[in-house]
């Protein structure tokens, strides 16, 4: 049995017949949906879930912890404007301790390490977009960039084994 884009429009009409009913789905491409599947009577309301700000956060910690103010909020505001972090992830780690001092170390720790995850992701882009140029043009593709540790020269030898 295959799925199929008629398929899942004639399930959703069925689902929404009937009754009042509300049906959630959720993408991270929009952009990407057959418009068929987007029209009004299918899809009413349109909701983004941005990114969470420094306003959410604050609410979120007044929910959780029940601190309205804090000696790592400022370093955590500044962490939450630079880098993309869900509400849900900012609930997920304020939950993992009762101590507001644990939860928030937590916070600031997992929001570094997602900046620097989202850092090497662009590198990353940046190589695969340089080697769609190269290869578009006959070049050489890029294997690594400076500072990686995953340059190495032909014939070079690492660990007893030979490079080539």
């Amino acid at each position: 049995m295959q799925l199929t884009l008629s398929g899942i429009l004639n399930l959703i009409d069925r689902l929404c017949c009937g009754g009042e009913r509300i049906i959630v789905f959720t993408t991270n491409h929009k952009d990407r949906l057959d418009p068929e599947l987007l029209r009004p009577g299918r899809m009413d309301v349109h909701l983004n879930m941005s990114y969470c700000k420094v306003h959410a956060f604050k609410i979120l910690a007044s929910n959780y912890l029940d601190i309205s103010n804090h000696p790592l909020f400022g370093e955590i505001e500044s962490l939450i404007e630079s880098t993309g972090v869900t509400p849900a992830e900012v609930a997920g780690q304020l939950m993992t301790s009762e101590d507001a001092d644990r939860a928030l170390q937590e916070l600031v720790k997992f929001i570094k390490q997602k900046s620097e995850c989202d850092k090497t992701e662009e590198k990353v882009a940046e190589i695969e977009e340089a080697n769609s140029l190269k290869s578009d043009n006959g070049e050489n593709e890029i294997t690594g960039w400076e500072g990686s540790g995953s340059q190495h020269e032909v014939g070079e030898e690492r660990e007893g084994q030979r490079i080539d």
